[in-house]
C-alpha cells in the first residue's frame, strides 16, 4: 500500500506545473494568502480527481445518478483513495430541514418514541395503556382488603340520545343499577333522558368488597364488563375515585382513540404525522416552495424565525396533538427537539428505563448519543436539535458534516475541509482538531484549507503555498511536517 499521494504537473486554475507529496492517514494543511492556490490543489485537484475515480468504478447505471466531474489538469495522481468533500456552504433551503433530520438524531428518535413512549390523552392527560383482561384482574385484586367497589362498563360516552332501547338490553340482561351523568339510578323505573342533551350511561356490572376468595368473582365481573365495551371503570366507593383501563389504544375517560403509533406518527414530513394545519412546516403562511435567502431568514433568541407566526394548532412543534401527547420522562419529541445538543445529552444520559425498555431501546439510544456527542465535539452545543438547516452558517454547516462523518465509521477514505476553524472559539477549535485527529486514527487521509495557526501546529504535514495570490500564487513554497507529533 502506498504511504503518499503523489501528485505531478498540477495545473488547475493557477497552479505551475507543481509537483507533492502528501502523507496518507496524516492530516495535512494547505495554507498560504487569498488565491494563492490553495483550493485548485485540494479540492478542484485533489478531490475532485479522488471523487471522479470513484464514480467511475461504479456501474453505468448508478452513474447516472451522480455528479460526473471532469478529470482535472494534472499529469498523473498516484495512491488516492474515495474523497469526501467538506465544504462551507449551507446544507439545504428546505424549512423542512432540521440538525435532527441531517444528523439523522429526529430518525433515531422517532424509533425510541414509538418503542417506549408513553401516550397520554391530549384532552384530559390521562395514561393510555392497553390492557388485558388478566391485567384489570390483577390490578382489582391487588387493591387493599376492606375496599369497596362497583365495577362499571360504559355503554354510552358524552353523547346525545334518549337510549331507550340499550337501557330496556341492559335490564333484559339482568342488570339493575346504572350510573348515567354521574348519578345512580334503578334501571327498573322509567328513565327518561332528553334527546338533545349530551348522556353518559355506565353500567353497574357488580359491588363487591375486596377480600381473600372474592378473585372469581372480580374476574366474572370484568369479563362481563368486556363484553360490552373495551372500557372498565372501578369506582372506589368510600373515595367516590374512578380507575378506568381499556383494553384498547382509547383513553377511558374520553374515549379518544389513537392510531397505531410507528415511527410514521412522529414525522412532520408525512401526512400521517405531520400537523394539518400548516402541513408540518410549524409556521403560518409558508409554502412548499419556501426559497428563503440566510439573510432574510433570520433567527432571534428563542430561534424562532424572524417574520413568520409559529402555526397556531401545534405552537410550532409541527406534529398532530396525537403525536406531542407521547411522552418519554413528561418530554414529548418535539420538546426534546427543542433543546440544545447539549441539554439533550443531559436528558439522554438520566433516562431512568426498566431491564424490559433497556432491551429494546439499547441500540437506539447509542445512536442517538453518539450523533449528539459528535455534534459536542465539533463545538456545537449550543444548537438546538430543531435548528432549521437553512438559517446554519457555513462553518456550522461543514462542522455538521463533519460530525456525521465521525458517525460513519469509515476508514481508508480522503478527506477534504475548507477552513473548518473559521468562527470557532479556540476551546470550540481545539475540540474540532481532536475530532480530526480522530477521523486521522481511523485510517483516513485528512487534507485541511486552512489559515488558523493552531490548526496549522496541530497538522501532521504543512505544504504552504503562494508566494502571493492570482498569477503570483500556484507555487509550493515551502512544505514538511511543522514539528514532531
Amino acid at each position: 500500500m502506498q504511504t503518499f499521494i503523489v501528485i505531478k504537473g498540477a495545473r488547475e486554475h493557477n497552479l505551475k506545473n507543481i509537483n507533492v507529496s502528501i502523507p496518507r492517514e496524516k492530516i495535512t494543511v494547505i495554507t498560504g494568502p487569498s488565491g494563492s492556490g490553495k483550493s485548485s490543489l485540494a479540492i478542484d485537484t485533489i478531490y475532485a480527481e479522488g471523487q471522479r475515480r470513484y464514480v467511475e468504478s461504479l456501474s453505468v447505471y448508478a452513474r447516472q445518478f451522480l455528479e460526473q466531474l471532469q478529470k482535472p489538469d494534472v499529469d498523473l495522481i498516484e495512491g488516492l483513495s474515495p474523497s469526501i468533500a467538506i465544504e462551507q456552504k449551507t446544507v439545504t433551503k428546505s424549512p423542512r430541514s432540521t440538525l435532527g433530520t441531517i444528523t439523522e438524531i429526529y430518525d433515531y428518535m422517532r424509533v425510541l418514541y414509538t418503542r417506549i413512549g408513553k401516550p397520554y390523552c391530549y384532552n384530559c392527560g390521562s395514561l393510555i395503556a392497553a390492557q388485558e383482561a388478566q391485567n384489570i384482574i390483577d390490578s382489582v385484586v391487588s387493591l387493599p382488603q376492606g375496599t369497596r367497589i362497583q365495577i362499571l362498563a360504559p355503554i354510552v360516552r358524552d353523547r346525545k340520545g334518549e337510549y331507550k332501547k340499550e337501557l330496556y338490553d341492559m335490564l333484559r340482561d339482568g342488570f339493575i343499577r346504572a350510573r348515567i351523568d354521574g348519578v345512580m339510578v334503578d334501571l327498573t323505573q322509567d328513565i327518561k333522558l332528553k334527546k338533545q342533551q349530551r348522556h353518559t350511561i355506565e353500567i353497574v356490572i357488580d359491588r363487591l368488597l375486596i377480600k381473600t376468595g372474592t378473585e372469581r368473582q372480580i374476574r366474572s365481573a370484568i369479563d362481563s364488563a368486556l363484553k360490552y365495551t373495551d372500557t372498565v371503570i372501578i369506582n372506589l366507593i368510600d373515595k367516590n375515585k374512578d380507575i378506568p383501563f381499556s383494553r384498547t389504544m382509547a383513553c377511558p375517560n374520553c374515549s379518544i382513540s389513537y392510531p397505531e403509533i410507528n415511527p410514521r406518527f412522529f414525522s412532520f414530513n408525512s401526512k400521517y404525522g405531520a400537523c394539518p394545519r400548516c402541513n408540518g412546516i410549524g409556521f403560518e403562511n409558508i409554502s412548499e416552495d419556501f426559497e428563503a435567502e440566510r439573510q432574510d431568514f433570520g433567527v432571534i433568541t428563542d430561534e424562532k424565525v424572524t417574520g413568520l407566526s409559529p402555526c397556531k394548532a401545534c405552537k410550532g412543534m409541527r406534529l398532530r396533538k396525537e403525536a406531542l401527547s407521547i411522552k418519554i420522562k413528561d418530554t414529548n419529541i418535539a420538546e426534546f427537539s427543542r433543546m440544545s445538543v447539549i441539554n439533550a445529552i443531559q436528558f439522554i444520559n438520566a433516562l431512568k428505563l426498566t431491564d424490559r425498555e433497556q432491551m429494546i431501546a439499547s441500540r437506539v439510544l447509542r445512536e442517538v448519543k453518539d450523533r449528539l456527542s459528535f455534534l459536542n465535539k465539533v463545538g456545537l452545543g449550543y444548537l438546538t436539535v430543531d435548528r432549521l438547516s437553512l438559517t446554519l452558517s457555513g462553518g456550522e454547516a461543514q462542522r455538521i458534516r463533519l460530525a456525521t462523518q465521525m458517525g460513519s465509521s469509515l476508514t481508508g477514505v480522503l478527506y477534504v475541509l475548507d477552513e473548518p476553524s473559521i468562527g470557532l472559539h479556540p476551546k470550540d477549535c481545539k475540540k474540532l482538531l481532536e475530532s480530526l485527529s480522530t477521523i486521522r486514527d481511523s485510517g483516513n487521509t485528512v487534507i485541511i484549507v486552512e489559515h488558523d495557526e493552531d490548526t496549522i501546529n496541530w497538522a501532521d504535514h504543512v505544504i504552504d503555498m503562494g508566494p502571493g495570490g492570482g498569477l503570483r500564487g500556484g507555487w509550493i513554497t515551502a512544505e514538511g511536517p511543522i514539528k514532531t507529533h
